[in-house]
């Protein structure tokens, strides 16, 4: 029998790659905390500005994503006993959403997709307005015409009536002449 040679695990992870794993799911150092923090104030003042990438709100899921940190940092956790602790960036979080509240109270526009809805409800607000008008004006209208229609019928029916041999004459009533047709020369 010939001795073969081990054979790797592939699911086994070697010892350098676990110690890799190890630190970087590691707590977050003082410096690193620092600058994800420097990161996360630069992004704020980009998407506060107005400065957003496409497609993206004005939220703290493009904050984290602009900054380059994990969403979870700016909701608080829970420790192994049930009690709560703040995230590492949550009070950074409440700055944004009060910033961002607060220039939506003064009017300024923030997020674009915002603006443009409400300019397209503003703009749709408008047109249901015009139809309403316009409504109204048909409706008018066809009272208009159902009037009109009514008193030319009446005044036919009381034509026909007069025309009809055998009233008595009166004064008041005269005959009119039955209706000839008239040719026009060409000149």
């Amino acid at each position: 029998m010939v001795a073969s040679s081990p054979v790797p695990n592939p699911r086994r992870v070697p010892a350098s790659a676990s110690d890799s794993r190890i630190q970087s799911t590691a707590r977050l150092s003082a410096e690193d905390k620092t600058r994800n923090e420097q990161a996360i104030r630069a992004a704020m003042d980009r998407l506060l500005s107005g400065d957003l990438p496409p497609g993206a709100k004005c939220g703290l899921k493009s904050l984290a994503e602009q900054a380059g940190v994990p969403r979870t940092g700016f909701y608080p956790k829970k420790n192994r006993d049930g009690t709560a602790r703040p995230g590492p960036y949550q009070h950074l979080a409440a700055k944004f959403e009060q910033q961002l509240a607060s220039l939506i109270a003064a009017g300024a526009v923030v997020d674009p997709r915002a603006a443009q809805i409400q300019r397209l409800k503003a703009e749709n607000a408008g047109l249901r307005r015009r139809i309403a008008d316009r409504d109204e004006t048909i409706a008018e209208f066809t009272a208009f015409k159902t009037t009109a229609i009514s008193r030319l019928a009446a005044q036919h029916d009381e034509i026909e009536r007069l025309r009809r041999p055998g009233l008595e004459q009166s004064d008041n009533i005269r005959p009119l002449p039955a209706r000839t047709t008239a040719t026009i020369d060409p000149c």
